[in-house]
């Protein structure tokens, strides 16, 4: 079973991915900061990362340039609120740039160009 972690402050989002993703065959590891999501994937070593941008502290942009430094291989998806975002040349780095919607149609069919499933 492949293991994505969820990075987002959100815990609306994080119980709408999780239940989703999961119903959809995948294990899913979360974290509610920035911070925490480094640790967890250094401990944990996903094999895709869902990652909010806006969260206190550490922002997903920055997230992002740290996760790739430590594992370049492993799939990040930025899920932003805003579209704006998709504009910033730090979100390039990303591997997809998905908006944050109720429905996760589009979530679930980056999640499988990645990872499969």
């Amino acid at each position: 079973m492949k293991k994505i972690l969820l990075v987002d402050d959100d815990e609306s989002i994080q119980l709408l991915y999780r239940e989703e993703l999961e119903d959809a065959g995948f294990q899913v590891i979360s974290a509610i900061n920035g911070s925490e999501g480094l640790e967890t994937f250094q401990r944990e070593m996903p094999d895709l990362v869902i990652l909010d941008i806006q969260m206190p502290g550490l922002n997903g942009i920055e997230v992002l340039r740290q996760m790739k430094m430590l594992k370049a291989d492993v799939p990040i998806i930025l899920s932003s609120a805003y579209h704006e975002y998709k504009q910033d040349l730090g979100a390039w780095a990303s591997d997809e740039y998905v908006v944050k919607s109720a429905d996760i149609g589009d979530l679930l069919k980056a999640v499988r160009k990645h990872i499969g499933n």
